[in-house]
């Protein structure tokens, strides 16, 4: 056989064997890069809407949309990031492009920087779609690899918390530390059930216990950011970006971390 031919056929191969992975172990990657050849209708190629949404509802779901990236362009100073936007209406549709029956959105992004974010239309609102948005904004920032090796996940869920109002609505620095540390007190039962900043690292240690370990997690990362951006004001995150995409480490880059009680941190919240 022709070398070159074979080549080829090595190559195709190789290919098809990728795609066939890629299907196994992510589908809902498989799908999300596909969505331009589904019955989804786009008036845009930005926004896909679900064939059971009336096309009456568009303009007030693209409103929505415009209220997140706003929250986004103001917190990263500058919007960077876009992502395609999947709004699914039944839990069929959402739980193949997120692959998830729960929640009102979750956010892909790929190592070839495509990103996505897919919405429940049941239940999403401009906080759901900021704090998604948020975690595309860093991808893009600090780049797919570093975000997924380097970053943990208390300082991604953290920033997207900066973001949504669902838990919290005040929204200056310190009256947002004051409230999410009585609630990280609150489910945290005053600091009694712990969790400490190593043991929520991972996706998996994030959101792998029940929904009290989940939230206790959303509050102990929504507290600990909330007060480093305190003290850092708005040049703290920019510093910190910098930092990243030239190369520190995530602790260079974010400083030191104080212990999460916070034994010292009744000054600030008096």
């Amino acid at each position: 056989m022709n070398p070159l031919r074979k080549l080829i056929r090595f190559l195709l191969t190789g290919f098809i064997i990728l795609l066939g992975s890629l299907f196994f172990l992510y589908p809902q990657i498989f799908y999300c890069e596909l969505i331009a050849f589904s019955h989804f209708k786009s008036t845009d190629k930005k926004v896909y809407f679900s064939p059971d949404i009336n096309r009456t509802k568009y303009k007030t779901l693209k409103s929505t949309i415009a209220l997140a990236e706003a929250r986004i362009d103001s917190f990263y100073q500058g919007k960077k990031s876009s992502p395609k936007i999947i709004i699914c209406q039944t839990p069929e549709q959402y739980q193949k492009y997120c692959s998830s029956t729960e929640g009102a959105g979750c956010s892909i992004g790929t190592p070839w920087g495509n990103s996505y974010v897919i919405l429940n239309a049941q239940g999403m609102n401009t906080d759901v779609i900021a704090h998604e948005m948020s975690h595309i904004e860093l991808l893009k920032r600090i780049g797919w690899w570093r975000t997924t090796n380097d970053i943990p996940q208390w300082f991604n869920e953290g920033l997207a918390l900066m973001l949504d109002r669902r838990f919290v609505s005040e929204t200056t620095p310190r009256d947002r530390y004051r409230a999410y540390r009585y609630e990280w007190r609150y489910y945290t039962r005053n600091g009694r059930d712990l969790l400490l900043l190593k043991d929520i690292s991972t996706m998996r240690e994030f959101f792998g216990g029940g929904q009290k370990h989940v939230m206790s997690a959303y509050m102990t990362a929504g507290m600990e950011v909330s007060y480093w951006l305190l003290l850092r004001r708005e040049a703290g995150l920019q510093g910190f970006i910098a930092k990243m995409q030239n190369g520190a480490s995530f602790d260079e880059a974010y400083g030191p971390m104080r212990p999460h009680h916070f034994k010292d941190s009744k000054k600030i919240s008096e």
